[in-house]
């Protein structure tokens, strides 16, 4: 079955050559040119990944990606001109699984697009269980000796691959580009705020974390 994707940008000449590309690698394509069009779009045949431009003519593609992540976890890589750090928290936070500066080579967007395709596939094990920490993969639904937990989409998909690899040590790199994108293989910072906010969250006693370990100068793990 052809994989949809909903492809949104403003700019005409840009819409038409990426739906192209897009087709010739096999994806039924539907484009929007609005933030109106977009939500109208994805609500009336849901895609399984949205392309989506940040600058669009009646709002921002990021109120966009939110609106989506409220019924939706259809992966969405974000494409901007804008590639300054803010512009690309502000749009992950939002609820986007990967942003693509312009321009870009389309071998780059279809190899994301393969990428993030891959990570929202399903999981032959729907629940996991890491000491009193409980992660429904199914539902996206984390709870901790009994107790639900809300987390942010961006935290799920961190704690998601930990509990994938139960006791195994994850290097900063790999979980960057897990999580993020190929183009976030250097970039820490992002991934210590992320821990921080999980340990809160997580750990009886996030200042002496018992579960989510620090491998100093190495990455972390998840340990029952």
């Amino acid at each position: 079955m052809t994989t949809r994707v909903l492809v949104v940008d403003d700019e005409p000449q840009f819409l038409r050559a990426l739906a192209t590309n897009l087709r010739g690698a096999g994806y039924d394509v539907e484009t929007a040119e609005t933030a109106a069009g977009a939500l109208a779009a994805a609500g009336f045949r849901p895609p399984e990944a949205v392309v989506l431009d940040l600058r669009l003519p009646d709002g921002s593609g990021r109120d966009v990606c939110s609106s989506l992540r409220k019924w939706t976890d259809a992966p969405v890589i974000v494409v901007s001109a804008v590639g300054d750090d803010e512009e690309k928290i502000a749009a992950l936070d939002a609820g986007a699984d990967d942003y693509v500066t312009k321009p870009f080579a389309i071998g780059e967007l279809l190899a994301r697009l393969r990428a993030v395709l891959r990570r929202a596939g399903p999981t032959t094990e729907p629940v996991l269980e890491v000491g009193p920490i409980r992660v429904d993969l199914e539902k996206s639904a984390i709870s901790v000796d009994g107790r639900d937990v809300h987390l942010t989409p961006l935290e799920f998909r961190i704690l998601r691959l930990f509990a994938l690899n139960e006791g195994k040590l994850l290097t900063h790199r790999a979980i960057l580009r897990e999580v993020w994108g190929p183009s976030y293989g250097e970039e820490s910072n992002y991934l210590h705020v992320y821990v921080s906010q999980l340990r809160r969250k997580l750990e009886a006693d996030p200042g002496r974390p018992r579960h989510l370990l620090t491998e100093p100068g190495a990455g972390y793990r998840l340990v029952s």
